[in-house]
């Protein structure tokens, strides 16, 4: 075979691949939007399921979104401008309602993307896409209810509260930290890895005396220590600056990974107990301090979503903590509680601590405590200031029943 006619053979064969693929491109039409998605407004979860429940069943609209009706038309008109998109020739957008009833949805089980796609019918990549901004406008639409006290008349509102229902005076707050547990973001080194050998974020709150997160700290790496974490804090530096207005003298309670200040009382150290006066004291702190313990727990229960790694980004993570710790405050400040959700109770007669139900629920470590206490050297003032403490619950401040939650 001559050389030219190899050469028209490789332009023939070539010429036939060319023809193969243009034949196969044609035959394989792109589907804009799947028809069974394209049946969303007569059989999606939003125009069905969830109209039968409000109308039929109210208790478990309440369990299905952990709000009821009317408050979800509340946080709809709070919203909806600030998700609401334009129709295009392509497609009609997605309605505000149908955003925020998967965000809510997606709060309060953890459910995957995939599982809402097929009960909403939405494509699993739309709702990846709008969830950060519903939860940015859930935040900003709730602000009102997670404000730091703005004068000391505020402040003195809270220290009442602890004073009347928890017997501790001059407490404007109970603070704690906790791990978000989150799935290992790429290229993130050893940023996020924790000291229990899992990846996270950390939730720094201060809470009152009706478990309202009063000041929340999120987004900072799971590798940090306890102490660096609050060294770091905004809550901190507005302290050390006196910017707060707080009344003069006024402590918040933390636990034993917490730094001992003038401003910050924590139990005294258990190996070093040398008499009933630093029992009672421990006692009567941390019955005041388990106020926040509690608070996350009622967080976890009512958003599930916290009970297992968070699959989303740290900074998107970041946007739904401030979503649910924002829902958490408008929702008991509305009055609207679930009775499936406890807390600790005491039983003051038997000298005993009842836990609440959140403590039970399979599931309920979802928030990890902050690591081990380090040993620090805590202020000659601020050790006094505890000790005092300790003088005015065994004389002045003492209660009938004290002494037997310490037997």
């Amino acid at each position: 075979m001559s050389t030219t006619e190899v050469t028209y053979a490789i332009i023939n064969v070539i010429s036939e691949i060319i023809k193969l693929r243009q034949t196969k491109k044609k035959k394989q039409k792109r589907i804009w939007i799947k028809p069974w998605i394209q049946r969303r407004n007569a059989l999606g979860a939003s125009s069905t399921l969830t109209r039968e429940l409000a109308s039929e069943d109210p208790d478990s609209y309440c369990n299905f979104f952990r709000i009821n009706e009317d408050m979800f038309n509340i946080l709809l008109k709070k919203v909806e401008n600030k998700i609401m998109k334009c129709d295009t020739i392509m497609r009609n957008a997605l309605s505000p309602k149908l955003k925020l009833e998967i965000t809510l949805r997606y709060l309060a089980t953890g459910d995957s993307y995939k599982s809402l796609q097929y009960l909403y019918r939405v494509s699993a990549s739309s709702i990846c896409s709008f969830l950060p901004a519903v939860f940015d406008a859930i935040y900003e639409g709730l602000i009102e209810y997670i404000q730091v006290p703005k004068n000391e008349n505020e402040w003195n509102k809270i220290i009442n509260g602890f004073n009347s229902l928890w017997n501790f005076p001059n407490c404007f707050g109970a603070i704690d930290g906790k791990h978000i547990m989150i799935q290992c973001p790429p290229n993130t080194g050893s940023n996020y890895y924790n000291y229990k050998g899992s990846f996270s974020i950390v939730l720094l709150a201060l809470v009152d005396h009706s478990y309202n997160f009063v000041c929340i700290d999120i987004g900072n790496y799971g590798s940090n220590s306890d102490g660096g974490i609050f060294e770091k804090s905004k809550l901190k530096k507005a302290l050390e600056e006196n910017v707060l207005k707080l009344p003069d003298g006024a402590v918040m309670l933390g636990d034993e990974a917490f730094p001992l200040k003038t401003y910050l009382m924590k139990p005294y150290a258990r190996r070093n107990i040398v008499s009933r006066k630093e029992k009672i004291y421990n006692y009567r702190h941390c019955r005041a301090r388990r106020i926040v313990e509690n608070s996350f727990g009622i967080l976890a229960n009512r958003f599930r979503i916290f009970r297992k790694p968070i699959p989303l980004a740290p900074e998107t993570v970041v946007k739904l903590v401030k979503a649910a710790c924002s829902l958490h405050n408008w929702i008991r400040k509305s009055g609207f509680s679930q009775h499936s959700i406890s807390v600790d109770i005491e039983d003051l007669e038997l000298g005993r601590l009842i836990p609440g139900s959140w403590r039970n629920e399979e599931g309920s470590s979802g928030f990890r405590g902050l690591g081990p206490p380090t040993q620090r050297n805590p202020l000659t003032e601020a050790r006094k200031k505890r000790d005092s403490f300790a003088e005015y619950f065994v004389g002045e401040g003492e209660v009938s029943w004290q002494h037997r939650m310490i037997e």
